[in-house]
């Protein structure tokens, strides 16, 4: 990889300041040298507006994509929601599943993301029939993160049972989510990083799919899977009351306290969601440094809840961000959602700050994802550089600054990305996949015709 300089108008390198004229030194896809307050060198490669750090999205099932607007006209809940999304996912195979991962990947890249943890459940054939490959569905998300330009931690997800109680999975979509026991995961899984570790770009992390999923005796094996492999472990974590209530009345204890009692938490693993804890759940999370991932968009579309991100971004671990069901791709709209929140739950503003939620969708995300190199404009990380227009109906006025940023841009601001030094987006167009929209359109149509 050729090396290259890049000037930026403004950059945001940490904290509640940005720096005007910043130049970056690049070589082998990392940051080699920052220098501040500099004219622009004739030989570098410009970036306008105001550059972060690529925002990196930890938390995705990127077939969910095809429900976006699809679910609107009735009311329901979570449950309700869960079984149109059991009838999209039983369309895929593994060329479809690569052709929509592929677009939603590059919608992604589009709205400033270098990054994506995607949280892999949709292993087998219909009737859970193992694919001739039995790896098939993840390696066509592998090949799908590579042309669409970002990179990607595909944790593999453990999906075992129908219900806290150890329900065997339903007849039909259910099974295709299923290992039979957690041996026969590890198994699958194994066989999955062995063939994916070579993959520039590609990081193998597991899953717990929830407490729902999983039951308390294949918990440990998937902990020790991840552990031994010192890779990341996600799980979805209290996003539901009913989940609470059914775990109290099985297990007389909560989700959190499960997980902690298997050895699932712990400073590589991160709880997606965490909307419905107690005081005690929230110190097993900080005193294990346990991660969190926060989805707004999707908790409050869902209509699961407000978690208590005050006392998790007070805690030891990361606090990161994911657009998981997609009901729209926007880190921006992430970020400032957790704040806006608060305001709505507890009748006060400014108890997030800007800088705060920044870092949130930046570097405590890429460590969600085991990215530790990644998330920060500074010497030594993996270059990656994401331009926002200061100069859009949204951001006009508001001037070069982390406010700006977080609470009046949106993916649609996004100019120009660059991943591991590469030209992914520029002028707002993926540089590879010409018409994103209109692969997104084809796709879905052929799914759900």
């Amino acid at each position: 990889m050729s090396a290259a300089d890049w000037w930026c108008e403004h950059a945001w390198l940490g904290g509640d300041r940005v720096e005007a004229g910043v130049h970056f030194s690049v070589a082998n896809g990392r940051i080699g040298s920052v220098r501040v307050g500099v004219t622009s060198p004739p030989s570098a490669r410009r970036l306008p507006g105001l550059v972060l750090p690529g925002l990196a999205n930890a938390h995705s099932h990127a077939f969910h994509r095809a429900l976006r607007s699809r679910t609107q006209r009735e009311r329901g809940s979570f449950w309700t929601w869960r079984e149109l999304m059991y009838r999209a996912a039983d369309r895929l195979d593994p060329e479809l599943y690569h052709r929509l991962a592929r677009a939603v990947y590059a919608e992604m890249a589009l709205a400033g993301i270098t990054a994506v943890g995607e949280f892999h459940y949709l292993h087998h054939d219909r009737g859970g029939r193992p694919y001739a490959e039995p790896n098939a569905m993840g390696l066509a998300l592998a090949e799908a993160a590579a042309e669409a330009g970002v990179r990607l931690t595909l944790l593999d997800t453990c999906y075992l049972s129908a219900s806290v109680d150890g329900t065997p999975l339903a007849t039909g979509t259910q099974q295709r989510f299923g290992d039979g026991d957690g041996q026969r995961w590890a198994e699958r899984a194994e066989d999955l990083h062995r063939k994916a570790k070579e993959r520039a770009g590609v990081l193998i992390g597991a899953a717990v799919h929830s407490v729902r999923a999983v039951p308390f005796e294949h918990l440990g094996t998937v902990a020790e899977w991840a552990e031994l492999r010192r890779a990341p472990l996600h799980v979805h974590c209290s996003e539901q009351i009913t989940e609470v209530q059914q775990c109290l009345a099985v297990h007389d204890r909560t989700p959190t306290a499960l997980l902690r009692d298997a050895g699932v938490l712990g400073p590589r693993t991160t709880a997606v969601h965490a909307t419905h804890l107690t005081g005690a759940d929230v110190l097993d999370l900080t005193r294990t440094a346990t991660g969190v991932c926060f989805c707004p968009t999707t908790e409050r579309d869902l209509g699961d809840g407000i978690g208590p991100a005050p006392a998790l971004l007070d805690g030891n671990g990361p606090f990161a961000l994911g657009s998981d069901s997609h009901a729209v791709i926007d880190l921006f709209e992430e970020a400032r959602a957790v704040e806006l929140n608060e305001r709505l739950a507890g009748h006060r503003r400014g108890t997030i700050t800007a800088a705060r939620l920044l870092r949130s969708a930046t570097v405590d995300g890429h460590r969600c994802l085991g990215w530790t190199d990644a998330g920060q404009l500074r010497a030594g990380q993996r270059a990656d550089f994401v331009a926002v227009d200061l100069g859009s109906v949204r951001t006009a006025g508001g001037g070069a600054t982390v406010e700006n940023a977080v609470f009046a841009a949106s993916a649609c601001d996004v100019t120009h990305v660059v991943v591991d030094g590469r030209v992914v987006v520029a002028g707002r167009r993926h540089v590879t996949i010409e018409d994103t929209a209109a692969e997104l359109d084809a796709v879905i149509r052929e799914m759900l015709r």
